[in-house]
């Protein structure tokens, strides 16, 4: 039975809850070391490696303790190959709506970000 589907969202409730919770050790688990992230939606590049981003997840109050409504959403997953797919989805974090665009590889057993583009829309208050 082909079980990446299942893998995948796992993954991806990994990712869902460590942003909601600001956690880079569960991140940690879902980003490769190598991964970058990336976003153009402000008219300039904003561009991490994993060791500029933890910080700032690090830094920032988690959406969690503020009891802030969760926006979870798995848009759609397409596989490349058995190793390689991309995942869209839609989170919130204070008044910022995103939309990822994650790309996945499968290594060491376990699918991991390799990379993180996405564009926000702010929400009304």
């Amino acid at each position: 039975m082909d079980t990446r589907y299942q893998e995948l969202v796992a993954a991806l409730e990994l990712y869902f809850d460590g942003l909601y919770h600001s956690d880079t050790k569960r991140l940690g688990q879902v980003f490769h070391p190598q991964a970058i992230y990336a976003c153009a939606t402000e008219g300039t590049l904003t561009y991490h490696t994993m060791a500029t981003y933890f910080p700032v997840v690090d830094a920032r109050p988690a959406p969690a303790a503020s009891n802030q409504k969760r926006a979870d959403r798995i848009v759609s997953i397409e596989f490349a190959g058995p190793v390689t797919a991309v995942a869209v989805v839609n989170c919130a974090i204070g008044p910022k709506a995103f939309t990822d665009l994650l790309t996945f590889v499968k290594l060491d057993g376990r699918w991991q970000i390799m990379a993180k583009v996405f564009h926000f829309d702010l929400t009304a208050a």
